[in-house]
């Protein structure tokens, strides 16, 4: 039979279930290795060494290094929710609910998620190209060499890191997105502070809260450890960690925004207020 017979080429030929299958060896074995990592870098920190050094530079590179972008953006976000409702309120002279709406929304729901996707745009690629540069270069490989583990080094300070400062971040945003939907308030609705202030507090309940402090914290740990999952599995070069870098940011704005309809549905439950 000749090397060039069709059926011989036919054989060789890759099918679509032995792609799709492929396919989802491969799915698993990435969720195997990114939970292992992830677990890694939580119970890092209850044994030797502790690299305090390191969780201090990240939580200023991470925590006040986003503090600009993230104020910015939760104040024009807060004046925007304002210029929205504004008009509704009016038609049915109830522009005094401005302040329960604003501090409602944000608090539960928008603070959390826009920083974090911010941080995520911002410090999951940071972070993805900066490991993906370090193995790139073999600086992992020789801290393996020389006795020191790189998940211990790189990966636990800046998962702590991110994870403890989301929801400081997050706090600010919302509290610079009330004082943008109050300015806005001002000028458009003619509402005092007193007004706008004594009904955006009196709006908040303990359960929200709640909700608007835990989603950072576990939005803070998505967005780190898949940075980290996939700065340390670069292959290929620069061209690898541009690939890293821009996984980095759609795989964790994926997974954030999916885990907050599950924590969302919850915590609505938890607090009596599901449906």
């Amino acid at each position: 039979m000749s090397v060039t017979d069709p059926r011989l080429l036919a054989s060789s030929e890759p099918s679509a279930i032995g792609l799709l299958v492929g396919a989802t060896q491969r799915g698993i074995a990435d969720v195997q290795e990114y939970v292992f990592l992830a677990a890694r870098s939580l119970t890092n920190v209850l044994t030797h060494p502790r690299y305090v050094t390191d969780l201090f530079e990240q939580m200023d590179i991470i925590g006040v290094g986003s503090l600009p972008i993230v104020l910015l953006t939760s104040f024009f976000i807060g004046a925007v929710m304002v210029l929205h409702t504004a008009s509704q309120f009016t038609r049915f002279g109830q522009t005094a609910l401005t302040g329960d709406v604003v501090a409602i929304a944000l608090v539960r729901e928008l603070g959390p998620t826009i920083a974090g996707l911010l941080v995520a745009g911002r410090c999951a690629s940071g972070i993805a190209s900066e490991l993906g540069s370090m193995v790139v270069t073999e600086q992992v490989d020789a801290m393996r060499a020389m006795g020191t583990d790189p998940s211990r080094k790189l990966v636990s300070p800046r998962v702590w890191a991110t994870t403890l400062m989301l929801p400081l971040l997050t706090a600010m945003a919302d509290f610079v997105g009330l004082v943008g939907g109050y300015a806005v308030s001002t000028f458009t609705l003619r509402l005092g502070a007193i007004e706008f202030w004594t009904r955006a507090i009196n709006a908040l309940e303990f359960s929200d809260i709640m909700q608007g402090m835990i989603k950072p914290l576990i939005f803070g740990f998505i967005l780190s450890t898949v940075g980290c999952f996939q700065g340390l599995r670069v292959r290929g070069g620069t061209q690898g960690v541009g690939r890293a870098t821009t996984q980095a940011v759609v795989v964790s704005s994926v997974l954030m925004l999916v885990t907050n309809f599950f924590l969302t549905k919850i915590m609505l439950y938890i607090a009596g207020k599901g449906v």
